[in-house]
């Protein structure tokens, strides 16, 4: 029970991850903002930029707060879903 409730949550650790990425390479093409996909990701995935975006602003037409994003993501969301593991393992799922 407790493998299928971490692995769901890495799989949906996951997803969120590639949605960043994405929304990462989608700035390079403008109009990708203005499709469907473009706005829908991006509903999603600001209000985790926007954190960045406040202490990192952009330099000229690049943005090194989103890329600094996905790296705070992909290692502290690291250490959650391991302790989420190790919380699961104590109460015995």
């Amino acid at each position: 029970m407790g493998t299928v409730i971490f692995q769901i949550g890495q799989y949906i650790y996951d997803i969120y991850y590639w949605l960043i990425l994405i929304f990462i390479f989608g700035s390079w093409f403008p109009q990708f903002h203005k499709s469907r996909i473009g706005i829908g990701i991006g509903k999603l995935v600001n209000p985790y930029l926007a954190i960045f975006r406040r202490f990192i602003p952009p330099f000229g037409v690049i943005d090194f707060s989103a890329y600094i994003a996905l790296i705070a993501y992909r290692y502290l969301g690291g250490f959650a879903l391991q302790g989420f593991h190790q919380v699961l393992k104590m109460i015995g799922l």
